[in-house]
């Protein structure tokens, strides 16, 4: 029997009768829809809800104000947290975290160490993981993959079926599409935009307004800023630098 009332008021409140349909999980007191599963292995905290026909189980966490909904799965040690919302059949795994008011909806994944966290959306049936991070307001959706050790952030969107991947940036408001590849310590911020089936790696940078595009490449320590574009089978390389109003098209190398 419990004497000292604060504690009393606690426990009472941890084991206060759930609504119609709904359970209050044993390890942390949060609700349970009757419809949804959940494994007295995993925590769900007091302001937390499992609703639907989703999953919780291994050692998972489910934290703060934090929602897992429809088919969704969170397993293994991740944690969900914050007022971060897991839904439709995500799948969140392995030791990831996603918190703060994060979204991971559609048949998208967030596994291995990825953390996704302040107001970013992973949709669609994008991946992120590795240790990969996609914060701010980045959005990650359609086929795209971001692994690594990647980071995504912003205003950025990573989409189509991209990677981004190794020590690779895309930030600010940039936007990575189509068969692209961002790799190696690559970085793409501004309002840059690569698309089709373009990569860029090694140490380049393409950002301002600058546009690369078909089946470029930029790499090394290259460079394509401003408002110049570069599309075709064109190569930038070496410390290149195609900037201002320049297009490049075509077949052509530019290198130093």
């Amino acid at each position: 029997m419990v004497t000292d009332m604060g504690q009393e008021k606690t426990y009472i409140v941890k084991l206060s009768v759930a609504p119609v349909g709904w359970h209050r999980h044993p390890n942390g007191g949060g609700l349970v829809e009757d419809t949804a599963t959940v494994a007295t292995t995993a925590f769900v905290g007091p302001g937390a809800r499992v609703l639907g026909s989703a999953e919780v189980y291994n050692c998972a966490k489910v934290r703060g104000r934090a929602e897992v909904s429809g088919t969704a799965r969170v397993f293994g040690s991740a944690e969900v947290s914050g007022s971060a919302e897991v839904s439709g059949n995500a799948s969140v795994y392995g030791s990831a975290r996603v918190f703060e008011c994060a979204e991971v909806c559609g048949s998208a994944k967030v596994f291995g160490e990825a953390m996704v966290y302040r107001e970013a959306a992973i949709c669609g049936k994008a991946k992120v993981f590795g240790s990969a991070d996609v914060h701010d307001y980045a959005k990650v959706y359609g086929s795209a993959e971001v692994y690594g050790s990647a980071e995504v952030y912003g205003s950025a969107h990573v989409y189509g079926s991209a990677h981004v991947y190794g020590k690779a940036w895309v930030l600010d408001r940039a936007k990575v599409s189509g068969d692209v590849q961002v790799y190696g310590s690559a970085q793409a911020y501004g309002a840059a935009q690569v698309y089709g089936a373009a990569q860029v790696y090694g140490a380049a940078r393409v950002f301002g307004d600058a546009r690369v595009f078909g089946d470029a490449r930029v790499y090394d320590s290259a460079r394509v800023y401003d408002s110049a574009q570069v599309s075709g089978d064109v190569w930038v390389y070496g410390r290149a630098r195609v900037c201002g109003r320049e297009c490049v098209c075509g077949d052509a190398e530019i290198g130093e």
